[in-house]
């Protein structure tokens, strides 16, 4: 279990009794502030402690729903425009209107951790957004992927979401090109 330091300190009652516990064996320092009782925890984990308002988005959430197998090079995570930047090497950050950001947040099971990301339809919205800026190779396997699970799709919900953006429209008339 990870403990942020706060909550060791809620935990075990002060600095020289987590000292203790680190000494003893009992509790792992995994990075400044997280603190976990397992000596081995998943990075994934780890960033999902350490980043707790953001949400797992692009090439993490596509890889992630088994969309890609392609490992992302770093952890694409989304936050508000009012959060803080994150300033982490292993990170890479977009920051994302209120209404934009809390639509389509789900939790999956991966690999023993619970992951917070996009669900499938948000996702290929987003696909459908930064089209131009994906690499062709890339873009055509997620569109293969996805059309080999379309009628998993809810794609009123997928209309839902594509009505938040300006081009919702040309996102729709995409999505039925390229994905139906």
């Amino acid at each position: 279990m990870l403990l942020s330091y706060q909550e060791c300190i809620d935990k075990y009652g002060n600095d020289y009794q987590i000292k203790k516990e680190l000494n003893n064996g009992n509790l792992y320092m995994k990075e400044k502030g997280i603190y976990s009782t397992q000596r081995n925890t998943s990075e994934i984990d780890v960033i999902q402690q350490k980043y707790p308002h953001s949400v797992f988005t692009g090439k993490s959430a596509f890889y992630y729903h088994s969309l890609t197998d392609e490992v992302p090079d770093r952890y694409y995570l989304a936050t508000r425009r009012t959060n803080s930047r994150i300033n982490d090497p292993r990170v890479k950050q977009a920051f994302l209107r209120d209404d934009l950001f809390d639509a389509g947040i789900t939790d999956i099971q991966y690999n023993n951790s619970t992951i917070r990301l996009y669900n499938r339809e948000r996702m290929l919205i987003e696909l459908m957004r930064f089209k131009p800026t994906i690499p062709l190779d890339y873009y055509k396997e997620i569109i293969n992927n996805y059309r080999h699970i379309s009628f998993e799709l809810d794609y009123g919900i997928v209309e839902d979401y594509a009505s938040l953006f300006k081009s919702g429209s040309r996102f729709m008339n995409m999505i039925q090109m390229e994905v139906l």
